[in-house]
């Protein structure tokens, strides 16, 4: 009727409750409805972040949004949604305010929390801004072995968009170095990575590092 089990759940409730009498029907019902909230918060504030990463103006929706599905996740017991919630807190706060200082320790707590669940996609993301921070802090070393780690964990889950992306980051990383083969070589791979899996903004990103190089 409602499209998600957990309404429908919900709605089934409401009537042992209310017509039934039974006082303890709601209470499962609630939680069903919190983890729909939380599912639903975290898509949102996704859709939010893909909004400004193509128009570059903050939404204060977005914030919110990530916040209110960690609050949920972590009230739920949900390692796993708490995990991907933090990395997108920790996210926001890397790319749309530039703060460091309250992004790398979201983003650390996603990192574990995502290998305490096996949530390998969402180690791919959090490693990922984790050497971004990194390098924005002056160690590359640390930088590149973890954008490596995020483009194994990728390769790993056949995630190709995502693993384009992580080559082109590991390519410009090594142009900036000095490693200029090995620069031309990873962007190769990224751009026939990208162009099988059709990640057509990705291939843009890369045309246009391959541009600059």
């Amino acid at each position: 009727m409602y499209g998600d089990e957990r309404l429908t759940r919900a709605s089934e409730r409401y009537e042992t409750a209310v017509f039934g009498g039974d006082t303890t029907a709601t209470t499962a019902a609630h939680g069903d409805l919190d983890s729909l909230e939380a599912d639903l918060a975290l898509a949102r504030g996704r859709l939010l972040h893909a909004d400004y990463l193509h128009q570059r103006q903050e939404d204060p929706a977005e914030l919110a949004s990530f916040e209110r599905a960690a609050e949920l996740y972590r009230r739920l017991g949900d390692g796993r949604g708490e995990g991907e919630a933090l990395f997108w807190l920790g996210c926001f706060h890397q790319v749309v305010r530039d703060d460091a200082a309250v992004a790398v320790p979201l983003l650390e707590r996603a990192y574990r929390l995502a290998r305490a669940t096996g949530d390998e996609l969402t180690m791919s993301y959090a490693v990922r801004h984790l050497g971004f921070a990194d390098l924005e802090a002056g160690d590359r070393e640390a930088g590149r072995a973890k954008l490596e780690e995020s483009a194994r964990l990728r390769r790993e889950l056949d995630f190709q968009p995502g693993l384009a992306a992580a080559l082109l980051a590991l390519a410009q990383l090594a142009y900036e170095d000095d490693r200029d083969d090995e620069g031309a070589a990873l962007l190769a791979e990224a751009r026939d990575v990208a162009a099988r899996s059709r990640a057509h903004g990705v291939l843009a990103w890369i045309d246009a590092a391959r541009s600059r190089a």
